[in-house]
């Protein structure tokens, strides 16, 4: 088992309200699974994945990855842990925008902990590039390059610190039609390649490249076609 989620809740305080985003949530996520998390706005399904990313904490519950309680860790094991174990793609890219593709790309391995030699670093990065097919655009500025192209480039830069969990936020809520399916497929490939893929999205057609299902709303997972819900 990758990730245990024990009933978790997250609790906003909003003036007088109190709006839990997720409501008591226990879910398993095994190694090497493709999964789509869904639901409408405010259904908890950002906030899941906040959560799964170690970018936000659960007001209670508990949050297992690879055998690790993560809410027990440290702010400086957390970062380490995160940069070393998770990969991070989004909805807007998130790339630096005076900085080369190439640049870009290298960026998490100065702060995932892994000692790097420039040369090697610069192999790897390049290596990536290519892989997503952007190996002559290695000096371009996301300027220079098509919304499929960023998104291309900021994948690579997910799997520089070689992570074994890949968490895409809309990674094609900004892309065209084409651009969106070539980004899925990319996905897909990763995952047989034996990463473990979780993706927030609200496209039916983008879902139904994953293996498996979380149809999330008010805070509750509503439906999980890979386990059964609990009434």
């Amino acid at each position: 088992m990758l990730i245990e989620i024990e009933n978790m809740y997250k609790t906003y305080v909003m003036g007088e309200h109190r709006v839990n985003a997720l409501n008591g949530v226990s879910l398993q996520i095994d190694r090497g699974e493709f999964v789509a998390i869904m639901g409408h706005s405010g259904s908890g399904k950002s906030t899941m994945l906040n959560i799964l990313g170690a970018l936000d904490t659960p007001t209670s519950g508990i949050y297992r990855l690879d055998g690790r309680e993560v809410n027990r860790m440290s702010r400086n094991e957390l970062a380490h842990f995160r940069n070393r174990t998770l990969g991070f793609v989004f909805q807007n890219f998130n790339l630096l925008s005076r900085t080369s593709a190439i640049e870009n790309v290298e960026l998490p391995s100065f702060y995932g902990g892994v000692k790097m030699k420039n040369a090697e670093r610069h192999a790897r990065a390049k290596e990536l590039l290519e892989k997503v097919g952007l190996g002559g655009r290695l000096d371009h500025t996301p300027a220079q390059l098509s919304g499929g192209q960023q998104q291309r480039v900021a994948i690579a830069r997910a799997l520089m610190n070689r992570p074994s969990v890949i968490l895409a936020d809309e990674p094609t809520g900004n892309l065209d039609t084409k651009a969106s399916i070539e980004i899925i497929q990319f996905l897909r490939g990763l995952n047989d390649e034996g990463i473990t893929v979780i993706m927030v999205t609200h496209e039916d057609d983008i879902a139904s490249y994953a293996k498996r299902k979380i149809v999330m709303c008010d805070g509750n997972v509503l439906s999980d076609s890979g386990k059964e819900v609990q009434a």
